[in-house]
């Protein structure tokens, strides 16, 4: 999630970019029953997550999206740098089937997270896909101010104000490392929203 990824994702991209997504399973359990609005946390394996999970100082997760409605399936949308879909790929708001953003060689640890209105978690999660259909790109500069492009928490907390539902209890971090200075908002920040509650954890 930081500026400092820009200098690495090159590496992380080249291991990703040949690699089928769901080689070696998905850590995403069988009896678990998404719902639209679903807020879904990642512990991610690749370097790229170790940075942002050194970034959390102690937090649990690497990565977040939300599961949205797409034309009657459930899909993980969410904003990813380093996960290429071709050659060529643009660090984007992507869209993936939730066995595949939970796919044992990307994740370690995966969480859910429910809001406790389901209206709002709907309208949430159109506003998710909304986003995604504009093919809005990553946002390197973790700049919150400017919804023209976005980090993958920075998506969450967009797509709950737009419903008409800013999360509760959700603050920024000031982030000093080498070469990158931010107010952002970091996975475990999330959860901390009292509006968010754990379904389950694996």
């Amino acid at each position: 999630m930081l500026r400092l990824l820009v200098i690495l994702i090159p590496l992380c991209m080249l291991a990703c970019a040949d690699t089928d997504r769901t080689q070696g399973g998905t850590l995403l359990p069988a009896v678990v029953q998404l719902k639209v609005g679903d807020v879904v946390f990642r512990r991610g394996s690749g370097f790229t997550s170790q940075v942002v999970l050194m970034a959390e100082h102690g937090g649990a997760y690497s990565h977040v999206g939300i599961v949205a409605d797409s034309a009657g399936v459930l899909m993980v949308v969410h904003a990813v740098p380093g996960e290429p879909d071709y050659k060529g790929d643009e660090d984007r708001v992507k869209m993936e089937k939730p066995e595949d953003f939970f796919a044992s060689i990307r994740a370690h640890q995966g969480a859910v997270y429910r809001h406790r209105d389901s209206v709002v978690a709907r309208k949430a999660a159109v506003v998710a896909m909304q986003t995604y259909r504009r093919k809005t790109l990553f946002d390197h500069d973790y700049d919150d101010s400017d919804t023209t492009k976005m980090y993958c928490t920075e998506l969450i907390t967009h797509a709950f104000r737009q419903a008409g539902k800013p999360l509760k209890g959700v603050s920024h971090q000031h982030l000093h490392l080498v070469g990158f200075e931010s107010d952002c908002v970091l996975p475990t920040d999330l959860q901390h929203s009292s509006e968010l509650k754990q379904v389950i954890t694996f």
